[in-house]
């Protein structure tokens, strides 16, 4: 354990310790402030990350440019969707995203974008295995290709196919606290609520379900799709979230790889207060100075 330096400040016996004083007469006080090391690992299945940031790679300008991006953001997986990939072998110039994602520097998430029903999301994923990626899956399916919601029934049907024959599933949800447990029961290794909807850079819209989401969760809790912001992203982290996904809001930022470092930024600093404590909300004021005291005679 390490002791957290303050302001006012000097070290006693091996900790910080803070000194104060009153009008009313010179009185020492103490306040030991203590927090861990390190901030705590990201642990899905049984994988560990050190960063709790997922990052899409979809809407760059240029691979060279998403590569930098994804370097700069710290992250650890990154997904990936099977219809841009090139799955041949073969380096295909107009699908050769996977030739700027290091597979040593990252996991690889597979995700099923584009699939309309649980049949072709099985197939995806199985093709996806049998080209020798990871079989950790993204498990998306969104009929409608104006809101890009996802399909409550299929993802299940998808889902529990996919965890029987040995994936690691991750799957795209609404919002849905019944979904979300029935997902869980099933075994899969997360829970990925939408903050609002795909691209959308709204922010988290759907903060009170996610609150539901998270309370009763057993795998980690990843807020997925709609954070603009990286106010938003530090904001799922002090709701208690265990990660987020972000994509759009980095590759379409004029400078991308700056952006990439502000999320990675908000979100340790959002995930450290969750983990401190955040004060509580107080229906009336409190003074931050005494008021009473060195007014008496």
């Amino acid at each position: 354990m390490a002791w957290l330096r303050t302001s006012y400040n000097q070290k006693v016996g091996g900790a910080f310790c803070v000194w104060g004083a009153t009008f009313a007469g010179f009185r020492e006080f103490v306040y030991l402030l203590m927090m861990a090391d390190k901030p705590s690992k990201l642990k899905i299945a049984d994988r560990e990350f050190t960063s709790r940031l997922l990052v899409g790679t979809g809407k760059f300008a240029s691979n060279e440019l998403m590569r930098d991006a994804l370097i700069a953001s710290g992250t650890e997986l990154v997904t990936v969707a099977l219809r841009r990939a090139d799955l041949s072998g073969k380096h295909d110039p107009f699908a050769n995203i996977l030739d700027f994602v290091d597979p040593k520097r990252f996991l690889l998430l597979p995700n099923t974008s584009g699939a309309r029903n649980a049949e072709e999301a099985v197939r995806l994923a199985r093709l996806a295995a049998s080209a020798g990626l990871p079989t950790w899956i993204k498990l998306e399916i969104h009929p409608d290709p104006r809101y890009l919601l996802p399909d409550p029934v299929e993802t299940l049907a998808a889902g529990e196919i996919l965890v029987k024959e040995g994936f690691t599933v991750l799957p795209y949800i609404n919002a849905d606290p019944v979904l979300a447990k029935r997902l869980q029961d099933i075994g899969t290794a997360t829970v990925m609520p939408l903050g609002s909807p795909i691209g959308s850079n709204r922010g988290i819209e759907t903060r009170a379900q996610i609150e539901i989401i998270i309370e009763q969760a057993i795998v980690p809790v990843v807020v997925d799709a709609g954070l603009g912001a990286p106010s938003h992203a530090a904001e799922a982290m002090e709701m208690g979230a265990d990660a987020v996904l972000v994509n759009t809001a980095i590759a379409i930022a004029s400078d991308p790889v700056r952006m990439a470092k502000a999320f990675k930024k908000a979100i340790e600093a959002g995930r450290e207060a969750r983990e401190i404590g955040l004060a509580d909300k107080l229906n009336a004021a409190a003074a931050t100075s005494p008021l009473t005291g060195f007014l008496r005679r």
